[in-house]
């Protein structure tokens, strides 16, 4: 992730929570430029009500933000506590009071302990640093992920760099939605411009995301912009430049929104409704969120009920009470591009829809038929856990005499049967592969996110760290699915075959398209190395041409001497020694499919059969395959468990098609070559490599070797 320049974070540990970080800090090392947006809340925290009345503004230096007290509804008090953090800050910066603003989240009504917090701030400023993530992780209450995420365009021939930090889990309706969101970025911008840009990123965004309808009391986004990039300082909302800011804002907040609707209190998938032909843009946003919110929709979803019935219902009460002019008879419904209401009630493949709505991500589609106006909302599906944390939340929470927040260790989240369970399952399995060698091939949404792609080297970091061997393979990433998609309907990022022909058909430079390749595999593969490496972990980058690790030869029958040597080739043999002596020395391998030639030639190979032919090689006991879907899902359901012989009835049934059954063609391979279980699973939720491994249930699709 790009980050701006001039900029430092940190996190200390204050004692306000019982064991975590809980104050950050977001650092200008130049005046900046903020601005804010705010909740609409009027039982606001004093927080909000002191930064609200001094944004926007210049010459800002800092945000301190505190989690686990929301500093709301305590009167003088919480004021008093306010000001103490915000001078306390200023003083360990060496800035003035008026250049730094402050953020909290936690129990609304408990008094904050100022004193620890004042006490923590010369510890914080002497951490700051380049990362961000530890800021991140400091403002998550009942998060799950850090969310963050970044963009870079270009200004007036200067490269602008925006990056933003985020938490949100509950509590989350819009105007503005549950949040605290500080947004950092070199920009040289005027702040009253900068808070333009900010009020139109918002309402298309933050404002259409709701988890549970509950509006909080300290709903905050901050932005500071200090002029590092050079570019023309924008003085006004007509500029051109303030378009492209403005556009590049509103798609980094929506990726943000997202993300926090992904990670929604309870949530198994996130939701988006979109709804189109409404008479009128604020007709259509009021009606996709009502759709969002509805526990009734939300708890389809969690059961994978395509219960359209519901979405109509929510249609027709919003149009009713709000006087919309809209006949929800004539609507269009449609649920992961299944329609399943069009006028009239549609005949759709239950079964099919049914596994779609297995998948992480959910999107409802309305066609109002009443206008041209459209808008979107972002939710999530309302599980068992949202009540259960929701009823535990303060229950579980007391505030001890020095103000600071303590746990009731008599209740729990979970019953203390299910805690010993889950642990006694956990450990056994941690016990039992303990110097097992794992081949994890990661591909697909996994490395599309900054979420994701952290959550997966946080898995492959504690695999490491309780014993077992694990070599990560990757693909290209996103962005060479993209470039190869513009290659024809056979570049699929798996196939090198469909890319030789593709490329045949097209008539794209070999030498070219291979050039792209290694360097949007090597840009995923030192990004991968940094988070491993920041973790603690003791990872390597890897070519499939260094050291001769990957051994390569054309694909058969690509022989047209016009073509000259193409990019794509096929495996042919492993350098196991090397792989040996790193992982002897206790290394954490990470291998782009790239291979050489016995031509001297570099070829691209297909990443899964790489997976595959690396564990094979190894004896791996594991092959992973983190794909787009839940595994192998057959009318609907779940397969969790198959042999080789059942999997390939499964193939030829049709049942596996498309990018897995790519996946599969290479599990079977891998373990007619000695490997003893390959796991097929979703890649796009968080930590599925851990649930997988280390309970007995699992989450995906297990292949055995014949027993």
């Amino acid at each position: 992730m790009r980050l701006p320049r001039g900029f430092r974070f940190a996190s200390a540990a204050a004692g306000i929570r019982p064991s975590k970080p809980d104050v950050a800090l977001f650092v200008s090392d130049h005046d900046a430029a903020c601005a804010g947006v705010f909740t609409i809340n009027r039982a606001k925290a004093a927080p909000v009500v002191d930064a609200e009345r001094r944004l926007p503004a210049e010459a800002m230096r800092a945000i301190v933000v505190m989690s686990g007290n929301a500093v709301a509804m305590t009167g003088a008090a919480g004021i008093e506590a306010t000001e103490a953090v915000l001078a306390a800050a200023a003083r360990a910066l060496g800035v003035d009071r008026t250049q730094v603003a402050s953020a909290a989240t936690g129990v609304i009504g408990m008094r904050l302990p100022a004193e620890k917090v004042v006490a923590a701030l010369p510890r914080c400023v002497a951490q700051l640093g380049p990362d961000p993530a530890p800021a991140a992780e400091a403002i998550m209450t009942t998060d799950t992920t850090k969310k963050m995420a970044s963009r870079t365009i270009e200004l007036d021939g200067r490269a602008v760099t925006l990056t933003g930090i985020c938490k949100g889990s509950g509590m989350i309706a819009p105007q503005l939605a549950t949040m605290i969101a500080v947004i950092v970025t070199d920009c040289a911008i005027d702040a009253r411009v900068l808070d333009a840009a900010l009020r139109e990123a918002a309402p298309d965004t933050f404002d259409q995301l709701v988890i549970d309808g509950d509006m909080s009391t300290n709903d905050s986004v901050f932005v500071l912009a200090n002029g590092r990039a050079e570019n023309p300082r924008i003085v006004s909302t007509g500029a051109p430049a303030f378009r492209e800011l403005t556009a590049a804002l509103t798609d980094l907040c929506d990726e943000l929104a997202r993300d926090i609707a992904a990670d929604g209190e309870g949530a198994t998938k996130r939701l988006e409704v979109r709804v189109t032909g409404a008479p009128a843009r604020p007709v259509a946003r009021d009606i996709a969120k009502a759709i969002c919110v509805s526990p009734l929709v939300k708890a389809a979803m969690f059961g994978q009920d395509p219960n359209w019935g519901r979405v109509m219902m929510t249609i027709g009460a919003r149009c009713g009470s709000q006087h919309f002019d809209v006949d929800p008879a004539r609507v269009q419904i449609a649920i992961q591009r299944a329609v399943v209401y069009d006028a009239a009630p549609a005949a759709f493949d239950r079964a099919a829809l049914k596994a779609r709505l297995r998948e992480p991500e959910v999107t409802i589609a309305v066609d109002l038929r009443a206008g041209a106006a459209s808008a979107k909302a972002y939710g999530c599906d309302l599980s068992y856990d949202y009540v259960k944390l929701n009823a535990d939340y303060t229950s579980t929470l007391f505030e001890a005499p020095d103000g600071g927040v303590r746990k009731d260790d008599r209740i729990g989240n979970y019953s203390p049967a299910f805690k010993r369970a889950l642990l006694v399952q956990a450990l056994g399995y941690i016990s039992r592969f303990r110097g097992t060698r794992c081949v994890i091939q990661c591909s697909g949404a996994a490395l599309a996110r900054d979420g994701l792609k952290r959550a997966f080297c946080d898995d492959v970091l504690l695999l490491h760290s309780v014993g077992l061997v694990p070599i990560v393979v990757h693909a290209g990433g996103p962005d060479l699915s993209q470039e190869v998609d513009a290659l024809g309907p056979l570049g699929a990022l798996g196939s090198p075959r469909g890319r030789a022909e593709a490329i045949a058909a097209r008539r794209t430079t070999p030498a070219a398209e291979l050039r792209m390749i290694e360097m949007l595999t090597g840009s995923i593969n030192t990004e991968l190395v940094a988070m491993l490496n920041r973790g603690g972990g003791h990872a390597v980058g890897l070519s499939g041409k260094d050291a001769a690790l990957l051994r390569a030869r054309r694909l058969d029958g690509d022989d047209d001497p016009e073509r000259g040597r193409d990019a794509a080739g096929e495996l042919v043999e492993v350098n196991r020694g090397f792989l040996e002596s790193l992982i002897g020395q206790h290394y954490i391998p990470v291998i782009s499919p790239v291979g050489l030639g016995g031509d001297g030639e570099s070829y691209h190979l297909d990443p899964d059969a790489v997976a595959a032919g690396i564990a094979g090689a190894l004896g791996a006991d594991k092959l992973m395959y983190l794909a787009d879907v839940p595994g192998v899902v057959d009318n609907g359901e779940l397969v969790t468990d198959l042999t080789p012989t059942t999997l390939r009835g499964k193939l030829d049934a049709g049942v596996v098609a498309g990018a897995m059954a790519t996946k599969v063609l290479a599990a079977l391979a891998a373990l007619a070559g000695g490997v003893r279980a390959v796991h097929l699973i979703d890649g796009r939720i968080p930590h599925n490599i851990i649930a997988e491994l280390f309970t007995d249930t699992g989450v995906g699709t297990i292949v055995r070797a014949e027993a």
